[in-house]
């Protein structure tokens, strides 16, 4: 399809919560984030409603956000339902792969944490058992976080398959 430019991603926030953090403040955070301009009436929220991200996802709901959730599963299909998605976890990180791959995933080297996302990303490795053909997705060593991949995977995923959202302008320093 000549002439068609695809659409490039821009990382603009990156935060990692310390531990400990509650999740009514992370809400709060994000709530009044969402709340400001460029964001507000212009963007779509996220959010991984896996394990303990329900109750998460049931917060923004209660603070009047409409959270898109995402069940990251083992399967092998996206399944819709209950304002939200089951996404594999092949398809989040192949969406992520794609972007980087060819060039249209843009991290601000000016974020306070696109070095630890980086580093996420250089760690992050896909395994297949040789007897099962099973793929696991995940960093390759022990104790290191991928949390900042999967955000940006979801965001990634989302914006591929929902592209309605207008571009926000590009900051200073891009």
């Amino acid at each position: 399809l000549f002439g068609i430019q695809e659409e490039q991603y821009h990382v603009r926030h990156l935060q990692r919560y310390p531990l400990g953090t509650t999740y009514p403040l992370i809400v709060d955070q994000v709530l009044a984030m969402t709340q400001r301009p460029p964001l507000a009436g212009r963007v779509a929220l996220v959010v991984d409603a896996t394990g303990v991200g329900r109750p998460v996802v049931d917060l923004f709901r209660q603070e009047g956000l409409r959270p898109i959730a995402v069940t990251i599963t083992g399967g092998s299909t996206v399944t819709p339902g209950g304002g939200g998605y089951r996404v594999p976890k092949r398809d989040l990180v192949s969406a992520l792969a794609v972007m980087l791959q060819t060039k249209r995933l843009k991290i601000s080297r000016q974020l306070p944490d696109a070095k630890t996302l980086i580093e996420e990303l250089l760690n992050f490795r896909v395994t297949i058992n040789p007897r099962t053909a099973h793929d696991s997705y995940e960093a390759w060593r022990e104790g290191t976080h991928d949390d900042l991949v999967l955000a940006t995977a979801l965001a990634c995923w989302y914006g591929k398959r929902h592209r309605r959202m207008a571009p926000i302008a590009k900051p200073e320093g891009w």
